[in-house]
């Protein structure tokens, strides 16, 4: 399975995404750009204007890396993703549970709390 083409056919434009302890909505607005690379980008709430919330996004090249670790029957942790992800952990531990949160939608993972996700 290609992973990128699995969110893309499945995961459509406000879409909100599961998250185990958000304080408002997390919703995909759709395929963009983040780092000269293509990324699936995502909103994220601004409690101090609801009118303008942030975007964040996660690159093809990052679904990919985090699809190999769950297609591998390992589980995906946030101390695996702080460790192998930097770059993407850095942005915010909001796109750790994006990911995760992804890959429950679309049946991957089962999120086990305490930064884990189980591959099912």
């Amino acid at each position: 399975m290609n992973i990128v083409d699995e969110i893309k056919q499945r995961v459509k434009p406000k879409t909100v995404i599961p998250k185990p302890a958000a304080r408002g909505d997390f919703v995909i607005k759709g395929w963009g750009e983040r780092h000269g690379e293509e990324a699936l980008i995502y909103q994220i709430p601004n409690h101090k204007n609801t009118h303008k919330p942030y975007e964040k996004g996660i690159t093809v090249s990052e679904w990919h890396q985090a699809y190999q670790r769950i297609s591998n029957g390992e589980p995906f942790t946030r101390e695996w993703f702080n460790q192998n992800m930097p770059d993407c952990a850095k942005e915010g531990g909001c796109n750790f549970t994006t990911i995760g949160g992804i890959f429950e939608f679309l049946g991957l993972v089962l999120y086990r709390g305490n930064g884990l996700y189980e591959p099912l």
